[in-house]
């Protein structure tokens, strides 16, 4: 009885001491925050980028997180709030002390939904008529970043937008932004005589909303040193000593973006006297271009069949609509766009230089080619009877990434007029002749699109312009900027993989299935063509032995039940692939259910079975010895 107490005693002790030990552990693991992300797109896990940034803020910067109560949110979008409360948490942790996260749960008509209202947190609509809210604002000093609705089709640029908006209240000031170009981007005054001037385009009025913009002339010999970015559009006849200037800009660690053509529609050339005025300027940055290994036509413009614009006699390959298809989706500006409008733009050719490193943002199909300018503006057959397509993705967007060196070795330029004879002057002691560090530099083989009249739609409703992004080509524009703008950084981040995963075999299966319905419906159309063929050419054959051409002879009514039969044979086949196609997308989810939902836990009771069993086993082997 004694003993039996003892044990009860001991028992005792020993649980509480264990009880001890585990809030012990708890606490102390907690306290470590110990994390470990298993997911196969790592989607809690922040790119390199983002650390740099959040590890690099000088001083505190507070980010509000609005998160509508739960009841108050569609079901699917709880689970996504909760990825973003996350995310924000994964800030928090990498950022410490200078990243205050501050989260609020707004009701209707209470002091929280008023406070999201002024910081720019747009209400989110239910079918219902409710609204719910989910966004962010982030705030140091005076500068405020909102982020007015989080939606989870942007989920894959989650951590980008936010990286971005912390990148900008962190930056001690405003980015200063160069702009360069043949055409009048900044706006033009009106000309006394000619009584024309031109307002500036909206790329360049949003650039002024987020930067310092200046414009830099078409013969410059220097780029200002406080300029970090320079945007450069159709440098029309760029001289060699502004090319000097570009290249000592690139070498010196600035950011360059180039939009060049080789048929700018929008460039209006003067003619004769009382001839309207032609398009088709070209522009590009021969020096350069050679130095890093890129080519492209200055004379060709890309035609392709997919992407072309129109339809019938208006069909016209040189005026391309592109699509996600058409771009790299993994970079988190091409993730912003939908579509762009690319008109009479030509293509890349790269063999890049030792050093760097191509990254193509937009290509074109493989049913492309390049024609000469003077064929752009053709449309219908005048534009189709002569393709022959390339069989190739042509590059139309480019980011070349790396250690630059310059195209000038032997100094700058001579200036025009110089003896070439004379040998040329040492270089300058100030010339740099390859960059420090790493660098890019984003090339587009069109300047049009970021034109007015192929970015936008102006309106003006009581005497008030009304202007409306009519494709992605302003956000294409307006994000390269912002992501060079933001520095290195942010343009090695790429969109994460999204928390939500299809079923790609479900997909595959589904389009392999189409591809079969495409090929039947192609072989019925030309079935129908043949034998329509058929029945013409025996009419004509049998229009003097019969009295009416409209009477069939007993050929023509062989063939064309021949034909009836084949119809409905063949729609017969099409409604067994539609059939096999469904069962096999049935048959696959109901099979991928069952793996993920009853095989886990099987495994787990037999693996805990085959515990047991082990376990039994050795305490009757140590019972029998």
């Amino acid at each position: 009885m004694r003993r039996h107490k003892e044990t009860l005693v001991y028992s005792a002790f020993g649980l509480a001491a264990l009880f001890v030990i585990l809030v012990a552990v708890n606490y102390l693991v907690s306290q470590a925050r110990l994390r470990a992300d298993l997911t196969e797109g790592k989607l809690y896990t922040l790119s390199e980028g983002t650390r740099k940034i959040l590890l690099g803020l000088q001083s505190p910067v507070k980010l509000r997180l609005y998160v509508s109560p739960g009841d108050s949110m569609p079901v699917a979008m709880r689970a996504f709030a909760g990825r973003v409360t996350d995310m924000v948490e994964e800030f928090k942790s990498v950022a410490g002390p200078n990243l205050v996260v501050e989260t609020y749960r707004p009701l209707p008509d209470s002091e929280e939904e008023d406070a999201a209202q002024l910081d720019g947190i747009e209400p989110q609509q239910l079918a219902t008529g409710g609204q719910f809210y989910l966004g962010a604002a982030v705030s140091r000093l005076d500068r405020r970043q909102a982020i007015g609705a989080i939606s989870p089709q942007r989920e894959q640029l989650l951590e980008y937008d936010l990286a971005r908006a912390i990148a900008r209240v962190g930056a001690a000031e405003r980015t200063k932004i160069g702009v360069m170009s043949a055409l009048p981007v900044m706006g033009m005054p009106m000309n006394p005589f000619t009584r024309q001037g031109a307002e500036p385009w909206v790329f360049a009025n949003e650039l002024k909303g987020e930067f310092e913009v200046k414009e830099i002339d078409m013969a410059a010999k220097a780029v200002d040193p406080d300029i970090n970015v320079l945007v450069v559009i159709h440098p029309r006849d760029i001289t060699p000593a502004t090319e000097y200037a570009l290249d000592q800009f690139v070498l010196r660690g600035g950011k360059l973006l180039a939009f060049v053509d080789p048929y700018s529609f929008f460039d209006q050339m003067p003619t004769m006297p009382g001839m309207p005025p032609q398009p088709g300027s070209s522009s590009s940055l021969p020096a350069l271009f050679k130095a890093w290994g890129v080519g492209m036509s200055p004379d060709k413009v890309l035609s392709d069949i997919v992407y072309g614009s129109g339809t019938g006699q208006r069909f016209t390959p040189t005026v391309l609509t592109l699509n996600r298809n058409a771009f790299d989706r993994d970079d988190v500006v091409m993730g912003q766009v939908e579509t762009m409008l690319y008109p009479f733009g030509g293509a890349f050719e790269l063999k890049p230089a030792d050093g760097l490193k191509p990254t193509v943002l937009v290509k074109s199909s493989r049913n492309s080619m390049l024609v000469p300018h003077e064929d752009a503006s053709a449309s219908g057959d005048a534009a189709t009877k002569s393709f022959q397509p390339s069989d190739k993705e042509h590059p139309l967007a480019v980011r070349l990434t790396g250690t630059f060196k310059t195209a000038f070795p032997d100094g700058p330029p001579k200036p025009p007029g110089a003896d070439a004879k004379q040998p040329d002057a040492a270089a300058p002691a100030g010339q740099l002749k390859a960059s420090q560090g790493e660098n890019s530099v984003v090339l587009v083989a069109d300047a049009d699109l970021l034109h007015d009249g192929a970015a936008v739609d102006i309106q003006e409703i009581f005497g008030r312009k009304i202007i409306v992004p009519s494709n992605g080509n302003l956000a294409f524009g307006l994000g390269l900027v912002e992501q060079v703008a933001g520095g290195s950084d942010l343009i090695s981040l790429r969109s994460r993989a999204a928390a939500l995963r299809p079923l790609t075999v479900v997909r595959e299966l589904e389009a392999s299935a189409q591809k079969q319905y495409l090929g039947k419906v192609k072989a019925l159309e030309d079935e129908i063509t043949k034998t329509s063929e058929k029945l013409q050419a025996m009419q004509k054959t049998g229009a003097g032995q019969a009295k009416s051409a409209e009477i069939l002879t007993p050929e023509q009514q062989a063939e064309l039940d021949s034909f009836r039969k084949k119809v409905v044979e063949t729609r017969k086949e099409l409604k067994e692939v539609r059939k096999n196609l469904r069962q096999d997308a049935e048959s696959l989810v109901f099979w991928t259910k069952v793996a993920n939902i009853a095989v886990m836990p099987l495994l787990v009771a037999l693996a805990g079975l085959i515990a047991a069993l082990v376990r039994r086993a050795r305490a009757q082997r140590a019972g029998a010895g």
